[in-house]
């Protein structure tokens, strides 16, 4: 466990509990360092002062506001920390709400929030336990890096996280990025909705959700230390086609959700149906013959499915009867079968009978 950043206390109501904060992510990004290429030496930012024209070491450097360009007001680490604000050593606890309330958004950095020593333990488990119970989470007020912000604490597992949280008026208006008003058909949405099905999942564990440019990244560091050429970028697979409509692309993309889930289907792929208008004015348009044709291909083809039905039916109705026939059969053997062995039974019994009332000879 990475080692403490921060240390104060929740606060909710007269309840206290001292916690130190703790970060909840890695950063396993790689770094890069400034070489001048023709020697690779290092190069370095170094703080030089304007007035001196000198270096600067850190324990010389501090913080400042400028007034104006001629006035500097000096600002020291000291007074930042013991500032009087109450949520300077403190997370206090302003509300407690729905966590869909909450925008992403508006969300930011998460930290593990630890029970600091025995004291804390149980008001720990117990604000857990009620944010379990409840649903909810907590928006708390804190006081980091020179200024004052909010907090939303929530539960993961056994410890509560503290998420710091931006300001509404940190927040832009997205309004002038709306597109214009656009017109979407219900198969449309209908078809986004079958999408969306398809590729909902319960977690975003996999192959899906690995850093690729880290590792290919790692993989040309480790071709330079081995003084090989780093590898090639490899060909990018063949894409569909040029989509015509939007109708296309989502059916194409729900067939190929269910193909990456091994569903065995076939891309459905339909065209958008033309509008009214412009249907009307067609047909006005179209001559008498070809609607005539049209009929005749139509009654053409529902004879052709009537009979193709029948054909059906007659050979449903003639395997049906063909079944009932060997079960009767069946039946009908069975039943001679017993009828046959019945009468083998009495004649034995009766024979059995007559030569035990026969008198023995002297």
């Amino acid at each position: 466990m990475p080692r403490s950043i921060w240390s104060g206390a929740i606060s909710f109501g007269l309840v206290t509990i001292p916690v130190n904060v703790v970060p909840a992510t890695e950063d396993h990004s790689v770094r890069f360092h400034q070489y001048h290429l023709e020697d690779m030496g290092r190069v370095r930012v170094r703080k030089y002062c304007e007035l001196e024209d000198r270096e600067v070491p850190a324990e010389e450097i501090g913080k400042g506001y400028e007034l104006s360009r001629d006035r500097v007001v000096p600002v020291l680490d000291e007074e930042l920390r013991e500032l009087p604000l109450p949520t300077a050593k403190a997370i206090e606890i302003a509300a407690f709400v729905p966590a869909g309330s909450i925008d992403p958004l508006r969300i930011g950095e998460g930290y593990y929030l630890q029970a600091s020593g025995t004291v804390a333990a149980k008001p720990y488990t117990l604000l857990r336990k009620a944010l379990e119970r409840t649903s909810k989470v907590a928006v708390a007020k804190f006081a980091w890096h020179g200024r004052e912000r909010l907090g939303l604490l929530r539960v993961r597992d056994e410890a509560i996280v503290l998420h710091a949280m931006r300001w509404p008026d940190e927040i832009r208006d997205p309004g002038e990025l709306s597109p214009q008003q656009v017109r979407l058909s219900d198969d449309e949405i209908t078809e986004a909705e079958h999408l969306i099905d398809r590729m909902t999942r319960e977690d975003l564990e996999g192959p899906d959700f690995v850093d690729h440019y880290t590792e290919a990244l790692e993989q040309v560091i480790e071709a330079r230390r081995e003084g090989q050429e780093p590898p090639e970028m490899p060909e990018p697979e063949a894409g569909p086609g040029t989509v015509l409509d939007l109708m296309t692309a989502l059916q194409a993309s729900v067939a190929q959700a269910k193909a990456s889930r091994g569903e065995e289907t076939e891309a459905e792929v339909h065209e958008l149906p033309k509008k009214k208008a412009a249907a009307g004015r067609t047909a006005k348009k179209e001559p008498a013959e070809k609607t005539a044709a049209k009929k005749a291909a139509g009654k053409k083809a529902t004879k052709k499915t009537a009979a193709k039905t029948a054909a059906k039916t007659a050979r449903t109705t003639a395997k049906a009867g063909a079944q009932t026939a060997a079960r009767k059969e069946t039946a009908r053997k069975k039943t001679a079968t017993n009828s046959t062995t019945a009468k083998k039974t009495a004649d034995k019994a009766t024979a059995e009978k007559r030569t035990a009332r026969r008198p023995r000879s002297a």
